[in-house]
């Protein structure tokens, strides 16, 4: 009876997977939204959304918001608003695209848990999962944009490893809980899934990369890992762009300006377009 039991429980639990709640159900740190005050465990969550508009639907996720401010400069410049005008530069530029919808978890100046932004692009049978970043290091002479994917197996760099438990404390400003179940066996059923998502979401940021690497310089050359909780879908290729540092006095001042905002926007929609042409002859291929 405990073998059956057991795997009653696995089949729940793969199903849960597959409805897209990542990181409320299979995340080591599950959150509760105490800003909401609603707790997970009694959510009752719809299946993720199929997407039947025939469209390439990108979710644009600027970081922060609200009460999370994200990284400030050395002049006060906040990391959440910079990124909102970025993100929105991004979709601006994606409309023009016929065969792209480009839209925002936030549109507006306010907080939002990191595993609500992972079911938003979920529901909204997102394609691709892009969070707009300008974050902050402990050494004011760290410059330069990034590109990240998840990683289940450790960070590649010790930045990566710094950047990700930066961004996945932020839920902590917000007020909210972290939960732990069932380790082991959640780790199983993710890595799983996900092994084909990360490899595309490796081919994604390399996109990214080409395409800022002629207008802005690059801190690393090459698509970056660590375990963000908010790259946490299993089967939505998914990035975190830092398009600089923001604690970095020169690049506050670049961040600070419409025309530098509009040359990063341009860049990561450039990108992305490749990234979805790309996607394109790979199903023209298979059919």
């Amino acid at each position: 009876m405990k073998k059956l039991a057991s795997l009653k429980q696995l089949v729940n639990r793969r199903q849960l997977l597959f409805s897209g709640l990542a990181l409320a159900v299979l995340s080591p740190r599950a959150v509760l939204a105490e800003e909401s005050r609603i707790s997970v465990s009694n959510q009752r969550h719809s299946p993720a959304k199929k997407n039947h508009s025939g469209k390439f639907i990108v979710m644009l996720d600027p970081g922060h918001g609200g009460i999370d401010s994200g990284a400030v400069g050395e002049e006060g410049s906040m990391e959440k608003h910079v990124v909102l005008e970025i993100a929105n530069n991004v979709r601006q530029l994606l409309s023009n695209h016929p065969h792209i919808d480009a839209r925002l978890t936030r549109d507006s100046d306010h907080f939002i848990p990191l595993y609500q932004r992972v079911e938003i692009a979920a529901q909204h049978g997102a394609s691709l999962f892009m969070s707009i970043h300008a974050d902050g290091y402990t050494d004011p002479s760290a410059r330069g944009a990034s590109v990240f994917a998840l990683s289940n197996r450790g960070a590649s760099s010790a930045m990566a490893r710094y950047l990700s438990d930066r961004e996945n404390a932020a839920d902590a400003v917000g007020g909210v809980k972290v939960q732990q179940k069932d380790q082991y066996l959640q780790q199983i059923l993710f890595d799983l899934v996900q092994t084909d998502t990360i490899k595309n979401s490796l081919t994604l940021g390399k996109h990214v990369l080409d395409t800022i690497r002629p207008v802005h310089h690059l801190h690393s050359q090459h698509t970056e890992q660590a375990a963000f909780a908010v790259l946490k879908s299993p089967s939505i290729p998914s990035v975190l762009v830092e398009t600089s540092f923001i604690t970095n006095p020169s690049e506050e001042k670049l961040l600070g300006t419409a025309a530098f905002r509009r040359k990063i926007a341009g860049a990561i929609s450039d990108g992305i377009v490749n990234f979805y042409n790309e996607q394109q002859r790979r199903n023209r291929r298979v059919s």
